[in-house]
């Protein structure tokens, strides 16, 4: 049942992305793909239980889940980090370059107050699947700060993606000059981070000597 519901849902935002860019993300986008799909307008709402953010959420998921598939079509083991971390978000961008206003038209959505836990939520989500599919198995305080400074990087690319005209063959090379001077200054500040964690694990801890003598 499950499985089915989310089937259906993929089914819905994918009907409903011709819609999006005119209505923006909408019952009414979302309704006029229940017509197309079932002749039923009020089937988005029950499939999203009347939580237009529900369905917001899932159309990043299924996003997320397309830049997987695409990411098995190439060899990251055979890259260096900061290829892989190229590869990554140009792949992540690219899945949805057919539906480029929708992703404005969500960015508009995303940015309304009450929604502000949802943005964080799905960039997070979408940073999280790129540094597995890089091969990071981190646990330790690696593991939030890559995806907190990688969330950086994704959400300034897309937003220079969406002012970047491309080229007129539908790819966006200065977008993906402007991702390898961002993946530059990460690099930079995870060795400024590895260097600073290098240099306090020398010192002695806060609140464990007593008269000079490490506890």
């Amino acid at each position: 049942m499950r499985e089915l519901l989310h089937e259906q849902r993929d089914f819905i935002i994918e009907a409903a992305l011709i819609y999006v860019p005119f209505y923006g993300w909408s019952w009414t986008a979302l309704e006029k793909a229940g017509v197309d799909l079932a002749d039923d307008a009020m089937l988005a709402k029950r499939l999203f239980t009347s939580d237009l953010s529900l369905a917001a959420d899932h159309f990043a998921d299924w996003s997320d889940r397309r830049m997987k598939t695409e990411l098995e079509k190439i060899d990251l083991a055979a890259m260096r980090v900061r290829e892989r971390i190229h590869a990554c978000v140009k792949t992540r961008i690219a899945v949805n370059s057919p539906h480029k206003e929708a992703i404005r038209r969500l960015l508009s959505f995303l940015s309304l107050p009450h929604n502000t836990g949802l943005v964080t939520r799905i960039a997070w989500r979408s940073c999280s699947a790129i540094w597995y599919a890089i091969g990071d198995r981190s646990t330790d305080w690696n593991y939030y700060s890559k995806r907190a400074i990688l969330a950086s990087v994704y959400l300034s690319t897309i937003m220079y993606w969406l002012s970047d005209a491309g080229n007129g063959s539908g790819d966006y090379p200065k977008t993906w000059a402007f991702l390898d001077r961002r993946i530059e200054n990460v690099l930079k500040t995870f060795g400024l981070l590895g260097r600073l964690r290098a240099r306090f694990s020398d010192l002695p801890k806060p609140f464990t000597q007593r008269h000079g003598n490490v506890l």
